[in-house]
């Protein structure tokens, strides 16, 4: 599963590691995340993410 970068704050999601703060469990690959989902960092949503090279 790829990670994925936050164009504004830099913020990696890594799936091995989920968002368990807002509810995403260890191994929720980012395209499985709600669309409702944002960035813990700066609160942006999906579109502005992009996948780690």
């Amino acid at each position: 599963m790829k990670k994925y970068v936050c164009e504004v704050c830099g913020y990696v999601y890594d799936p091995a590691q989920g968002d368990e703060e807002n509810g995403i469990a260890p191994g929720t690959s980012f395209e499985d995340l709600p669309d409702s989902w944002v960035c813990p960092m700066c609160g942006v949503g999906k579109s502005e993410f992009e996948p780690q090279e």
